[in-house]
């Protein structure tokens, strides 16, 4: 779908300024937030610590990345579920279930990631 607006630097720039004022909401606000961004340093903490190589630094990166964007969009889908269903809905409830177990299984992903990595360095 082609759009009719011609294309805009300045449109450009404000998308990333709203995605800036996503995460700084996110960070702010949600308190999941803080316990992620407390795992991150002590995830880079150790990557540092044990000098991981750069094809582990990637794994790491993308599995922080991975959990911090489900999180995200787990926030999202909860905010708009929340306003377009106030009540208590089971089809509201089950949105939200989904996109929580999508949190869970990014996680698990990143745990085992680190285990692959970390373990035989401490061992």
């Amino acid at each position: 779908m082609k759009s009719d607006r011609p294309f805009s630097i300045q449109a450009r720039l404000k998308s990333f300024v709203y995605a800036f004022e996503g995460v700084i909401f996110f960070i702010r606000f949600e308190t999941q937030a803080t316990m992620h961004l407390i795992a991150i340093v002590a995830v880079l903490g150790a990557g540092y610590w044990f000098k991981i190589c750069s094809m582990e630094w990637i794994a790491v990166v993308f599995a922080i990345g991975i959990v911090i964007s489900a999180e995200m969009l787990n926030t999202a889908i909860e905010k708009l579920t929340d306003m377009v269903s106030p009540q208590i809905n089971e089809q509201a409830k089950i949105v939200k279930d989904l996109a929580a177990g999508a949190v869970l299984i990014a996680s698990l992903t990143a745990f085992i990631i680190g285990l692959i990595i970390f373990l035989p360095k401490i061992w």
